[in-house]
């Protein structure tokens, strides 16, 4: 990738933080001539302002842009995923939050991050998206996640029932409060607090993790990224289930529903460095491999 003459800013813009470095950051990039874009809703927040800056009004905008900076926590960088979507624009993380694993660079490395970007040097690591297409007694409607997809018992207090098959293959009957089917990515997230597996964010996958399951055989299993997942509810007699994706998406789901989960057809780009080092992520946000204080 050639080096960049153009950013945007996707924010948190409820987190103080921001509004704070927001100031240094444009300083940044009109010393660097770099040209900046800024959302609209940046934009109809902002109060007295004398800098330059270009509106990114649709998601298409995304394209005039050599790279994202997004302040926030995990959450904000999974909209920005969603909005971005298929354009291979790249994203680069900053922290703003408490626990934040997507986003590994904090504030206060900011501006060391952003003069290696402009040097051009940074690689780019690509993140599997999964796509989930959902029947659900309407026209099909196709939802992306970088995370997870998630299907859960919703409105009722009894156990989700569930079947899944995998390119056809029947593989188990889940008896639970739900299922999460997760990405590399997301297998650090909401799959890892119920007890799935930690998966290289490179290494193509699909994380299949029952939230607690009535049967102690049913354990979290990992299929290849070639697979064709599919969700169905022959035993369900009620519309309450509940379908998230990336826990920011909602839809409830009748008993007739069907959802297909399957490896999209493109990857979201994250700006990463040489000396990013996963497993020290994994030390020191999650604590992996500390042993507790005697």
């Amino acid at each position: 990738m050639n080096k960049p003459t153009s950013f945007g800013i996707w924010a948190n813009t409820d987190k103080p933080s921001f509004w704070k470095v927001l100031p240094d950051i444009v300083s940044w990039a009109k010393n660097k001539s770099i040209d900046l874009f800024i959302t609209t809703r940046i934009e109809s927040q902002l109060k007295d302002h004398d800098f330059d800056y270009q509106l990114i009004e649709s998601a298409d905008d995304f394209v005039k842009l050599d790279f994202i900076l997004t302040l926030g926590g995990d959450g904000t960088i999974l909209s920005l995923a969603r909005a971005v979507n298929d354009r291979g624009t790249p994203i680069l993380g900053i922290h703003l939050g408490k626990l934040g694993f997507l986003a590994e660079v904090v504030v206060e490395d900011m501006f060391t991050r952003l003069d290696e970007v402009v040097a051009g040097n940074f690689t780019i690591q690509k993140r599997m998206v999964i796509k989930c297409v959902v029947n659900n007694g309407s026209e099909p409607q196709t939802f992306h996640a970088l995370n997870d997809i998630v299907v859960d018992r919703g409105k009722s207090h009894r156990l989700l029932n569930c079947d899944l098959l995998a390119n056809h293959n029947f593989v188990a009957k889940y008896n639970a409060d739900g299922l999460i089917i997760a990405t590399p990515t997301g297998s650090t997230a909401y799959s890892l607090a119920s007890g799935g597996p930690i998966v290289m964010p490179t290494f193509g996958s699909i994380v299949v993790t029952p939230i607690c399951p009535h049967t102690l055989t049913l354990r979290p299993i990992v299929f290849p990224d070639d697979q064709v997942l599919e969700i169905s509810f022959p035993d369900e007699e009620g519309d309450d289930m509940a379908l998230a994706i990336d826990g920011q998406v909602n839809e409830y789901l009748k008993s007739s529903a069907e959802v297909l989960v399957q490896k999209a057809s493109f990857d979201i780009n994250m700006v990463n460095f040489t000396d990013s080092n996963y497993f020290n992520t994994l030390r020191t946000k999650l604590g992996w491999g500390v042993r507790g204080v005697n």
